[in-house]
């Protein structure tokens, strides 16, 4: 009863030894299964390796075509500054057409204003048109009340009267205009004058402004004004009343600057600034240009000089502000002071007084 049973064997092999071999058999198995799964296949490692390695040096090293990224680079820039330059080109001309506009508004404004008249510029409906008549250059001839005879003597000479004149006008693009104001008691003897001799020859562009010697300034800056808004020219050209032109001659140097913006013609001098009182061109604000003995800036003499339309429209819309010195012609060389002109030196501009006649330039005959 007390005695251990013998266990059994199964083929000589005991049922112990049994269960060793199968625990043991079971850890093997799993050791060897977890190597299996710990080592990868080394013809997959080396093509992960070699894919990894490859987009390495594609991110860190690309392959470029320097040749041809260099065309490309050259190509684009090149549309880029195109494209700059045309846009740039673009609103460089817009910007001068509205100022363009704008300034031919405020002239035709200016005009109304000076006149008293009305614009010319004005429909019926009141809205404003900007149409003007085409030209090729508008000559105002400076004259006075007491000048009767130098107006007579050009007639016979060298202006076009009645029809002629209206012809030079339609065919030839050229105006011509005796530039006049009124006395300081308007609707006297002497406007009264004035208005018959236009009556009869049709050749008056008057003004809305006082006559004087002293007031020369600002009657060429109202004459400015003027022609801006009746007349869209080239040039506009501003002459005495004492001198004989050629035409012909004028339209040909006119011609030569006509497709420059800014031009300024004439005699240039850059005579001296005149301190002492009673001589005549005396410059009351000498002080102003420097240390007594100084010159003028260049500007041209007054007996004969043109201007390009930007100019002409520069004074119209600005004259309320430009200062006015004692000599017109000073004055107005100050006027483009700072401003991008081209000024032209042309000699046969520059005027002569022979003992007893009138003044005569090369381009100028009686």
């Amino acid at each position: 009863m007390g005695m251990t049973r013998p266990q059994k064997s199964i083929n000589g092999v005991s049922t112990k030894w049994v269960s060793l071999l199968c625990i043991a058999s079971f850890f093997f198995g799993v050791l060897v299964v977890n190597r299996l799964w710990a080592i990868p296949d080394p013809a997959k490692v080396d093509g992960e390796v070699s894919s990894v390695k490859q987009r390495e040096s594609i991110t860190v090293h690309p392959t470029v075509d320097c040749d041809k990224a260099s065309q490309e680079t050259s190509v684009q820039s090149g549309d880029i500054l195109s494209q700059v330059s045309q846009t740039h080109n673009v609103i460089m001309t817009l910007d001068k057409t509205i100022s363009l506009l704008e300034m031919q508004l405020a002239a035709a404004r200016s005009a109304k204003a000076d006149s008293g008249e009305g614009s010319p510029e004005v429909t019926k409906s009141g809205s404003e048109n900007l149409e003007r008549q085409k030209v090729f250059f508008v000559m105002g001839i400076m004259t006075a009340f007491s000048s009767r005879k130098r107006r007579d003597s050009i007639r016979e000479n060298w202006l076009p009267k009645g029809e002629e004149l209206k012809k030079l006008e339609t065919e030839k693009g050229i105006v011509i205009r005796f530039v006049v104001g009124h006395s300081a008691s308007p609707g006297g003897v002497l406007d009264r004058t004035i208005d018959a001799e236009d009556e009869q020859h049709k050749d008056f562009l008057r003004l809305n402004h006082i006559e004087g010697y002293h007031e020369l300034s600002s009657k060429t800056q109202i004459y400015f004004s003027m022609a801006v808004a009746k007349w869209d020219a080239d040039f506009y050209i501003k002459v005495d009343d004492d001198v004989h032109i050629n035409l012909g001659m004028v339209g040909s140097t006119l011609a030569r600057h006509r497709s420059k913006p800014r031009i300024y013609i004439g005699c240039m001098k850059s005579g001296p600034v005149l301190a002492q009182k009673g001589v005549k061109y005396h410059e009351p604000e000498y002080w102003k240009f420097g240390e007594e003995g100084n010159k003028y800036f260049r500007h041209a003499t007054g007996q004969i000089y043109a201007i390009s339309k930007d100019l002409a429209t520069y004074i119209s819309v600005n004259r309320h502000i430009l200062h006015r010195y004692a000599n017109e012609d000073v004055s107005l060389g100050s006027w483009f002071i700072g401003l991008d002109v081209e000024h032209i030196d042309d000699r046969s501009l520059c005027c002569g007084t022979p003992p007893g006649k009138m003044d005569i330039c090369l381009i100028i005959i009686l």
